[in-house]
């Protein structure tokens, strides 16, 4: 698993026991592996269907450096089917897991489209060679 994004734990994401929100998580969360699905798909109409059982594990206080890492498991005919786990920047303990998300790829009537693609897409792979220095 890939962790690209990073979100600092500030005042404004904390409940009232002075850890992170799950709220807040959540929404970055959703946010995160939506854009990771368009890019995937390379569609902008996706949405959220489904999201498994979410597994806090530790908590998070404020000034922590979180990094969320989501990964591709599954391609459906309409659908993508990530993992996600976040964990602190520093000393890489586990705060939460997502075993299955599922998001479907809509067409312009909004409704579930076929996408295509069978397998993950990296960055490198998506543009031509005499593009990626």
């Amino acid at each position: 698993m890939n962790f690209h994004t990073r979100k600092w734990v500030k005042p404004e994401d904390l409940n009232p026991n002075g850890t992170l929100f799950g709220g807040s998580l959540l929404r970055w969360i959703d946010e995160e592996a939506a854009i990771y699905a368009i890019v995937q798909l390379g569609n902008q109409r996706v949405v959220t269907k489904y999201m498994s059982e979410i597994n806090f594990v530790s908590a998070s206080r404020q000034g922590d450096i979180i990094e969320l890492g989501i990964t591709a498991t599954a391609f459906g005919r309409t659908s993508i089917t990530l993992k996600c786990e976040v964990r602190n920047k520093i000393t890489r303990k586990s705060i939460l897991t997502v075993d299955k998300m599922v998001f479907v790829n809509l067409g312009e009537d909004g409704l579930p489209a076929a996408h295509g693609r069978t397998e993950i897409k990296y960055v490198q792979d998506q543009f031509p060679d005499s593009a990626v220095e």
